[in-house]
């Protein structure tokens, strides 16, 4: 008998589909190897279910959105974990997994960490190690506030609550990802203890924890269905051109559209309508520098495989 359902989770090439309140052990049939693709958590599926016997996946449906690290499908959001300390908070970290994330189309939830660590005054202020003063100089509750409020005008949703956050979980499908040693782990075993998750011990030379994620799976907690992803140093990024990276900046995106140029990089053109925001105060100076680092980025990585390909040719 063919049933629709939802893997919730993968292990030793067994598939755990979800259906109608019961989990199937399935396999997957050969046909998905030959077409050089292969089921991941999160696909909606239409399998078989023999009675006393493992089932098949037969057909896996599109899919809204995917990730690789782990291999994941149909997210609706994902929760972003920023630690006030080691590591220190980075708004280029932050506005790097946003711009992931949208360019997903996966709505990003932010929660801050370790806020027991900040000072309330400035005399504490002067006894902790802040941030490069480049990036983010946040080390007082204050400086989050004002974080807080900036980035809930462009329309993100903060957190420094673990109760407050789990508000948000209820019939959604739910990642959660951050820099290592950011206290995923740790919030994730505060809200869904059922994961038996263990946390890594904190490298003092490095300032980053030790990934212990293992397996991919989906836990039901208040409501809705939550999986793990391994720590971050770095991102891997698909967007590798500017109009999607303008896209990935709400803000400029909406601001954009009354530029001269329908393309408009925001650099050098004139009558550019996000650059006279910007000087209008309209938008935040950190988030037009980070999109002005990942444009030359991408800058740069065309320009590197325009040479090799000249060089191969």
């Amino acid at each position: 008998m063919i049933k629709k359902g939802r893997i919730v989770k993968s292990l030793a090439g067994f598939y755990y589909v979800e259906s109608a309140g019961h989990i199937y052990q399935t396999r997957a049939r050969g046909n998905f190897r030959k077409k050089g693709t292969k089921p991941v958590v999160g696909d909606f599926v239409d399998f078989t279910a023999e009675e006393n016997s493992e089932g098949y996946v037969l057909e896996v449906h599109a899919r809204r959105n995917s990730l690789t690290r782990p291999s994941i499908a149909n997210i609706d959001q994902a929760v972003v974990i920023m630690s006030t300390l080691s590591p220190n908070f980075s708004l280029n970290l932050l506005d790097r997994f946003l711009v992931f994330l949208e360019h997903k189309r996966i709505k990003p939830l932010i929660y801050v960490s370790k806020m027991d660590l900040l000072a309330d005054d400035e005399k504490g202020k002067k006894e902790l190690t802040a941030p490069s003063a480049s990036d983010s100089n946040f080390d007082r509750r204050a400086d989050y506030i004002t974080f807080r409020s900036d980035y809930q005008q462009i329309g993100y949703e903060i957190f420094f609550d673990a109760d407050e956050l789990v508000s948000h979980l209820a019939g959604k499908a739910t990642v959660f990802m951050g820099q290592t040693g950011a206290g995923k782990t740790t919030l994730l075993n505060k809200i869904a203890p059922e994961m038996h998750l263990e946390t890594g011990e904190t490298s003092d030379k490095l300032g980053r924890g030790r990934h212990t994620t293992r397996h991919v799976e989906f836990f039901e907690v208040a409501g809705g269905l939550i999986a793990d992803t391994p720590g971050f140093s770095s991102l891997d990024y698909e967007v590798d051109n500017q109009p999607d990276l303008n896209a990935a900046f709400p803000e400029l995106l909406k601001i954009s559209h009354g530029c001269k140029f329908r393309e408009c990089t925001h650099t050098h053109e004139p009558d550019c309508a996000v650059k006279e925001a910007l000087a209008q105060g309209e938008i935040l100076p950190s988030r037009y520098q980070n999109y002005l680092q990942l444009l030359n980025e991408i800058n740069n990585t065309r320009e590197t495989y325009a040479k090799k390909r000249k060089k191969q040719s």
